[in-house]
């Protein structure tokens, strides 16, 4: 039996946390944090961490977890979401991952064998299969992927085209079946991965707003903080919000000019995010800062797929 997985997913400043946090009350759920950067201690303002008040009771998981000077990788990740969505599967509740970093959340659902596979490597078979997809679409795909591995196939539904593009990268990177490498995993997860966007001009104000609201709220000297303990050179060091502050406490720049670096960087960072959650995820689009009316197309989604 699958574990159903809710993600809540999408650029900075749509409203992720706060919808995890809405739908974990709604649905008995708990939040486990898809974010990279929110489990070091004391990076608060610029991580836009979700604060207690904010979490309303709703226990959360991967936050505060590590120092600055501690890595937190992909594999990590994948191994803390393990573990804490079966406590929370144990729980009988539902666990919930709410972030940005998508290359964390493909690693956990596609089940990436972290350190022993280059998984960039198949980048090129990869882009091969998706212009097939393409041009050819989702039933000529899954007959491809019938054709070498039928017992992958059988279990992948023709219409979750990320998921057979997968299993036939996997076999013609390594010439081994998908199938085969799956079987004490497969179906680990039922994930109903959900995005949250808007309007391309609305996001990027929603961005420079928060990360003025970031500056008066204290992050420079959250960022002076990080700087004055090894700055770039620390793991939590290079995230979007501090870096970019760096050069002003060296004197090179004004407060100004790296405060607009932080609202350039991070309008580009959300552009990346979305490229990657349309080309690497199957994702269900929704824009609740312009039409809040689509919360109800969202509760009867998961309400649908509970019930599967």
């Amino acid at each position: 039996m699958t574990q159903k997985v809710l993600a809540i997913v999408g650029p900075t400043a749509v409203g992720k946390s706060a919808l995890a946090v809405a739908l974990a009350q709604e649905f008995a759920g708990q939040v486990i944090s898809g974010d990279s950067m929110q489990v070091y201690q004391g990076l608060d303002i610029g991580t836009a961490k979700v604060t207690p008040q904010e979490m309303q009771g709703v226990p959360h998981y991967l936050i505060d977890t590590n120092q600055v000077d501690e890595r937190f990788s992909v594999a990590d990740f994948v191994q803390q979401s393990r573990k804490y969505i079966g406590q929370i599967a144990a729980q009988a509740q539902l666990p919930i991952i709410a972030g940005g970093t998508g290359f964390y959340l493909q690693a956990l659902f596609d089940n990436f064998q972290l350190g022993t596979d280059d998984y960039d490597a198949s980048e090129k078979e990869r882009k091969q299969w998706q212009q097939f997809l393409h041009i050819h679409g989702p039933k000529a795909l899954w007959d491809r992927l019938a054709q070498v591995d039928p017992q992958a196939a059988a279990k992948i539904p023709v219409g979750n085209s990320r998921r057979v593009i997968r299993a036939l990268e996997v076999y013609q990177k390594t010439g081994k079946l998908f199938s085969a490498q799956q079987d004490q995993v497969s179906g680990e997860f039922d994930p109903l991965i959900i995005g949250l966007n808007a309007e391309r001009s609305l996001v990027y104000d929603r961005i420079n707003q928060r990360v003025d609201q970031m500056v008066a709220a204290g992050l420079v000297d959250e960022a002076r903080w990080l700087y004055e303990r090894g700055g770039l050179s620390l793991p939590a060091g290079r995230g979007i919000g501090y870096k970019e502050l760096y050069p002003y406490f060296a004197g090179e720049i004004s407060l100004d000019e790296a405060v607009m670096t932080i609202k350039k960087n991070s309008r580009h960072y959300a552009k990346r995010q979305l490229t990657w959650f349309r080309n690497k995820m199957d994702v269900k689009w929704f824009n609740i800062v312009e039409h809040p009316a689509e919360l109800a197309e969202i509760r009867q989604l998961i309400n649908k797929w509970l019930k599967e």
